[in-house]
């Protein structure tokens, strides 16, 4: 027996969509929907895709929906070192370091890092070794006291800016994995109290960060690929960190001039 009806209901209620609302944005009768729903109908494959993107499903769930309908996967998923994402490679080395010197990154749907700019190395100095042997997780990277953590200068608010954007990915993509994830990282020790300014500018929750003698601040912008058609591709996003003010800016910029490239000169790939 089909369980994508069971699948499609699920996804509904996650948006907090009525049968009403989802049956007239995708132009078909509620009563076929429910009957989609409950079992009753086997819908076609045009129909399970149309209905996952009003429910803006994510790819790799659209194709387990494809699957439990009957139907082959219509998204491929393909590794990041295949010679057909060449022209992705491509793309993101160029956004990474043309970002310098600042620190760019990319991650994977776990928050695995994919690559990374030389700056980056700023942000990670002096974190435990064991946290920067591949596959390099992010977050635990970010949240771990021996990680980025232990310099963080606002390190309550910060943490609860990821926690927060990582409990929203949950919400969103009903992902086991990032599931598993926030419930070990939101156990790890609480922070320190604030020191200094705890709530930046107030326009963004800023990275406050110290590095030797001086405190940085920086905010970030996070891209992703627009209308990708490759799993691995629709998964993967760009944080970059820009200079939250002219201290921090021109600090990096001196480190640059003075040495070249902050770090060791050469943008990483962490994994492929």
């Amino acid at each position: 027996m089909s369980t994508v009806g069971p699948m499609l209901r699920q996804w509904r209620e996650r948006r907090r969509i009525s049968q009403l609302d989802l049956a007239i944005t995708a132009e078909i009768s509620t009563r076929h929907l429910s009957f989609v729903e409950t079992g009753r109908a086997r819908p076609s494959q045009d129909m399970v895709l149309r209905l996952a993107e009003h429910l803006d499903v994510p790819l790799r769930e659209q194709n387990r929906l494809l699957l439990a309908a009957g139907y082959a996967p219509a998204f491929r998923e393909s590794a990041l070192g295949e010679p057909e994402l060449a022209v992705v490679r491509d793309a993101v080395r160029q956004v990474l370091a043309g970002h310098e010197p600042y620190p760019a990154l990319v991650v994977d749907r776990c928050w695995n890092l994919v690559d990374a700019n030389s700056g980056v190395a700023l942000l990670t100095e002096g974190a435990a070794p064991d946290l920067l042997e591949p596959p390099v997780n992010v977050l635990r990277l970010a949240l771990r006291p021996d990680g980025v953590a232990g310099r963080v200068l606002n390190p309550g608010e910060w943490r609860a800016e990821l926690l927060g954007r990582l409990r929203r990915q949950v919400e969103t993509t009903a992902d086991p994995e990032l599931a598993e994830l926030l419930a070990e990282v939101r156990d790890y020790p609480s922070p320190p109290a604030e020191t200094g300014n705890a709530h930046g500018s107030g326009i963004f929750v800023p990275l406050r960060l110290r590095h030797g003698d001086t405190e940085l601040s920086f905010f970030s912008t996070i891209a992703t690929f627009g209308a990708p058609l490759d799993v691995t591709v629709s998964e993967l996003a760009i944080e970059s960190f820009y200079p939250a003010d002219a201290v921090t800016g021109e600090y990096l910029r001196r480190l640059a001039s003075a040495g070249g490239r902050i770090g060791d000169g050469a943008t990483t790939t962490a994994t492929t």
